[in-house]
């Protein structure tokens, strides 16, 4: 869905909260769908990315993998000319969902690796 082509909008907005503003202002429906939307797209990375692996258990590790990712995706809607607008509100709100959703997780994190000594056991 994401790099689907859209309708005959496009451009770019690196103008923080601007879009957003614009969506509020909009019916309920189109509010849920787009703010929701936005939140969930990279919601799944947040969740899992810090259970796989405690390299990415800190949420600013989180933070920057999604907001790389979602960099990355609105670069490619702009630059495959999909006729979308790629906003820096959807790097935001792509962002935080995955931070929400590893917060939300939390309790599932992996643990921290224990280092071998230098007898070659882990200590426990």
């Amino acid at each position: 869905m994401i790099l689907t082509p859209g309708s005959t909008t496009e451009g770019i907005n690196l103008v923080p909260l601007r879009d957003l503003i614009e969506v509020f202002q909009a019916p309920v429906q189109t509010v849920i769908v787009q703010v929701g939307g936005n939140l969930l797209v990279f919601a799944a990375l947040g969740a899992l990315l810090p259970i796989r692996s405690a390299r990415f258990a800190r949420l600013r590790m989180v933070a920057l993998v999604a907001a790389t990712a979602s960099v990355t995706v609105e670069a490619l809607q702009y630059g495959l000319d999909l006729h979308r607008v790629s906003s820096i509100d959807d790097v935001l709100l792509n962002t935080a969902g995955a931070v929400l959703a590893a917060i939300m997780t939390q309790r599932w994190h992996a643990a921290p690796t224990a280092t071998p000594t230098a007898a070659g056991t882990v200590p426990r």
